[in-house]
């Protein structure tokens, strides 16, 4: 045989039509064809050396197998581990992720969305936080598929993968009332942030049914989830509230300001002050002491809204949209204790 192998050549050997061998080695379409079939073809392809044309898939099937994925800021460690298992879901379909790191800053996501749709992608995963709805309005205007990742925007019709805030507010709530906690903070990020208000609003609503003084609830909104406003702010509840027993971070990065805070203020952990964190983001269980923390499914964040995605690519509008709740569960290392007397 002269020349490249083509897909005819594979079906020849096989004994199969053209197109069976084209959907038998084609990731997107595995399990429609049976399984001995599509080993046959898969033999005949490594035998002759057959490597498949992924520029003229797409182009017959009138797709670029490009994903677009927008991601806030991929410094929050909560990020990458979601990246992963979206690129991971979309490579084994034969798609590439194509990532835009907003920053969160809403001119430069902008921008970072002009240029994905300008490279034609199939579809879009957006993980970007704020709750003012133009990027998903940007999105969804040009009928693209879109999937929402680790947020929520209440819109039944926009289908979207995130982990169970309010059970995991719940659990961490239930964890300090258990310890014998009353005097409780939540320091979180700013309201128009979408993870940010859901686990606000589960904070107060898990102090109602555990039947804690809402007087003695403190909620504070920081400029950003991020160490240092986490840490100023947990100095001036410290400095203001100085009943205050347990602090429930928005995030890990903010439990680790509230370490330094709770340092500053001569205020040891957990002996004298509990630290929850949220996410279980990589280390933070070497962390002295050792940081209990809500866990959320990065990874699986991630592989699912791919697998959502990829079936909205395939499917169009056909399905209804699916608002996926991933579990969360509470791990409880050495940062808290029993309220002290």
């Amino acid at each position: 045989m002269a020349g490249r192998p083509t897909i005819r050549d594979v079906a020849e050997l096989a004994g199969v039509h053209p197109g069976t061998a084209s959907r038998a080695l084609d990731p997107r379409r595995e399990g429609r064809i049976s399984a001995p079939t599509a080993e046959r073809v898969r033999s005949a392809a490594r035998r002759l050396g057959y490597v498949p044309d992924p520029v003229a898939r797409t182009l017959r099937a009138r797709r670029s197998a490009v994903a677009g994925v927008i991601v806030p800021d991929l410094s929050n460690p909560v990020f990458p581990p979601i990246v992963q298992g979206i690129e991971d879901t979309l490579a084994e379909a034969g798609y590439v992720a194509l990532v835009a790191n907003t920053g969160n800053d809403l001119g430069r996501e902008r921008d970072r969305i002009a240029a994905l749709q300008a490279r034609r992608c199939d579809g879009y995963i957006v993980a970007s936080a704020t709750l003012d709805g133009t990027t998903i309005g940007r999105l969804t205007s040009a009928a693209d598929p879109v999937i929402l990742v680790n947020r929520e925007t209440g819109d039944p019709s926009l289908p979207s993968v995130s982990s169970d805030d309010r059970a995991g507010i719940w659990a961490a709530m239930q964890h300090l009332n258990d310890l014998g906690h009353r005097v409780i903070a939540h320091l979180t990020g700013p309201p128009n942030l979408s993870v940010v208000r859901t686990r606000a609003e589960a904070f107060r609503s898990s102090a109602d049914r555990l039947g804690l003084d809402a007087e003695l609830m403190i909620l504070r909104h920081c400029p950003t989830l991020g160490v240092s406003d986490a840490k100023d702010a947990a100095l001036a509840v410290l400095a203001e509230i100085p009943a205050t027993t347990a602090i429930l971070a928005g995030n890990d990065l903010m439990a680790l300001g509230c370490y330094a805070a709770a340092q500053q203020a001569g205020r040891p952990c957990p002996d004298s002050i509990s630290i929850v964190g949220y996410n279980d983001m990589p280390f933070v269980e070497w962390w002295r002491p050792a940081l209990t923390t809500v866990r959320i499914p990065q990874y699986d964040l991630g592989r699912e809204a791919a697998r959502l995605l990829l079936e909205q690519i395939d499917n169009g509008a056909d399905r209804p949209a699916q608002q996926i709740l991933m579990p969360t569960s509470l791990t409880v290392r050495s940062s808290t204790g029993p309220c002290p007397q």
